[in-house]
């Protein structure tokens, strides 16, 4: 199979992860499509393979050089995001992009256009691949595990591309943040890896934010409220006068590039008891530090008014990548010349998120993310070009090469 028909059938499997389940995968459907991608790598004649009871599946390409290279790894993950549905996902090919609006679905009228997703443009002549509007697509990243099985498939069927050690790996639940807590670093082996787990065709990362989430809790006191003079303190209202304390523009619909945020993302409440959820961003470790006092410090101002109504937990979820990439700079110059051996103008770029790259970089594995080729993820318009596939796959044989040949 090339990369198109893998990726098609790849879709099939509903892989939406959850993170209320509390198991790892988090949802049946991911140990289902990994044990599928376990008989296909053995189809393919690969080693080393195993696939442990969380569902992280690793394998390996042998070495077809008698020297010693670096070995590498690429890394891409198995469910969807819990945003949308994944279920009877109905793919279909628009063939030479006229780039015009594409009917996604007439009964409802859901249309991708290119007035609301002007990126639609960089792709006119191209194959695009879109969802019939009732669920996400699965790029991210069915698209990253399909080109890498392709990128592999190649290098097996061309012994003359000389490489080292290649070893894959797919891994659950990236998309509720737990994709690389139980990854297994020593077992994996390798010297350094790439996540294919990026977007638009050119695009290279090796910074992403620094993250934590913040559970503000209210303690409210009701009464009758044909009574409550000087004795109901509402925990809703107090709530409230919390979140409009906090910088109006550094929110993410007012941010971009390397700007950070607070996003309130859950509020639940009552008179009696209201918990406000945020999380917070930022690529700066110090600014980030400073946001994270700056919530603390608005708690206790709460305080200040209603005593010992507010209170506050933040958890860490992970950290930018940079300082650990910094010092092997050359992985990332690697995938540069990767790309622009394959006719692809690189894009390096910071991830306003994170990808289980970052993870892994702080648990020993250094590792920058590489475009998978899809865009608008997490939703129905989610799409990706089949050349931008095509290119990512040959990017990954390209790196194999060039890793040997230095």
């Amino acid at each position: 199979m090339n990369v198109v028909e893998r990726f098609l059938e790849y879709v099939k499997f509903d892989t939406q992860s959850d993170e209320l389940t509390n198991l790892t995968p988090s949802t049946p459907g991911q140990m289902i499509f990994v044990k599928h991608l376990e008989e296909e790598l053995k189809a393919l004649g690969l080693e080393d393979i195993s696939l442990d009871d969380n569902g992280y599946l690793m394998a390996t390409l042998p070495s077809n050089i008698d020297r010693e290279v670096p070995t590498i790894g690429f890394i891409a993950h198995l469910d969807t995001s819990p945003d949308m549905s994944g279920r009877h996902v109905s793919p279909r090919i628009v063939r030479n992009y006229d780039g015009e609006s594409i009917v996604l679905n007439k009964d409802k009228n859901i249309i991708l256009a290119p007035t609301q997703f002007p990126e639609l443009s960089d792709y006119k002549g191209q194959d695009l691949i879109v969802t019939d509007g009732n669920t996400l697509l699965g790029a991210d990243d069915k698209a990253g595990i399909a080109e890498i099985i392709a990128a592999i498939e190649h290098l097996k069927n061309n012994p003359q591309i000389k490489h080292g050690k290649i070893r894959i790996a797919f891994n659950p639940d990236e998309e509720i943040g737990q994709g690389a807590h139980k990854f297994d670093v020593k077992r994996f082996a390798a010297d350094w890896a790439y996540t294919m787990d990026g977007g638009a065709i050119g695009e290279l990362e090796y910074e992403n934010f620094n993250a934590a989430v913040a559970k503000v809790s209210f303690q409210g006191l009701n009464v009758h409220p044909g009574y409550a003079k000087h004795k109901m303190l509402n925990s809703i209202r107090v709530a409230n006068q919390y979140a409009i304390m906090l910088p109006r523009w550094e929110t993410p619909e007012h941010t971009e590039d390397y700007e950070g945020f607070y996003h309130l993302v859950g509020f639940e409440g009552s008179v009696e008891k209201t918990v406000l959820t945020y999380i917070i961003r930022d690529h700066d470790r110090d600014r980030f530090e400073r946001r994270k006092r700056e919530l603390e410090h608005l708690t206790r101002k709460v305080n200040c008014e209603f005593p010992e109504c507010a209170s506050i937990d933040i958890k860490d979820q992970y950290f930018n990548m940079r300082e650990k990439i910094e010092p092997v700079m050359h992985i990332v110059d690697t995938a540069i010349q990767a790309m622009k051996n394959v006719d692809v103008a690189p894009k390096v770029q910071p991830i306003r998120g994170g990808t289980d790259g970052a993870q892994l970089s702080f648990k020993g594995l250094p590792c920058p993310n590489i475009f998978a080729g899809g865009l608008n993820f997490h939703g129905r318009y989610e799409f990706v070009p089949i050349q931008s596939m095509e290119k990512a796959a040959s990017v990954v044989v390209e790196i194999c090469r060039l890793v040997a040949e230095k």
